[in-house]
């Protein structure tokens, strides 16, 4: 009886490490399939972030809302002018913003000073993340792959320092 029980505790010791090679294996091909980015996916997102700030600049509504998904949140944490005082999250929709774009809250800013600069930080399968330097501020953009098409659906952004005044 001892031996069958020995038999039968080394058998699902093998069955068991049988499986978990089977497991890593297969982990080990999922990783090796997993899709790597290509140029037209950088071609894409950069396309995607300068629909946004352009469209943004020229008070292009179509190339702003082109740009988003429409659950998108911008958010941006306003410090406290005061210690003591709380910080507060404020947030704009996609819609909100693509009603400011519309309504020219970027036209204010003259061409000289319409910084655009764009960085890819890291692209995995269907998800990005892209910043822009622009004039007063700069946005931490992530941006997915929906339909096919690169959308951004997350802003966090902060204010640049204010230049001193001599």
């Amino acid at each position: 009886m001892r031996l069958i029980f020995a038999l039968l505790r080394c058998r699902s010791m093998r069955a068991g490490l049988i499986a978990l090679c089977g497991v890593a294996a297969g982990v080990e091909r999922a990783e090796a399939q997993a899709r790597v980015p290509t140029a037209a996916d950088s071609a894409a997102i950069k396309a995607t972030a300068l629909d946004y700030i352009e469209g943004w600049y020229e008070g292009n509504g179509d190339r702003m809302q082109r740009a988003l998904h429409p659950e998108l949140a911008k958010r941006i944490v306003m410090q406290p002018p005061q210690p003591g005082m709380r910080a507060r999250l404020d947030q704009q929709s996609a819609m909100t913003l693509t009603n400011n774009t519309r309504a020219g809250g970027g036209k204010r800013t003259p061409p000289e000073r319409q910084q655009k600069d764009v960085t890819i930080l890291d692209i995995y399968e269907n998800a990005a993340s892209a910043k822009i330097v622009a004039d007063s501020w700069i946005d931490y953009l992530h941006l997915a792959r929906v339909d096919g098409r690169w959308q951004i659906v997350n802003v966090l952004w902060e204010l640049k320092p204010r230049p001193q005044q001599p």
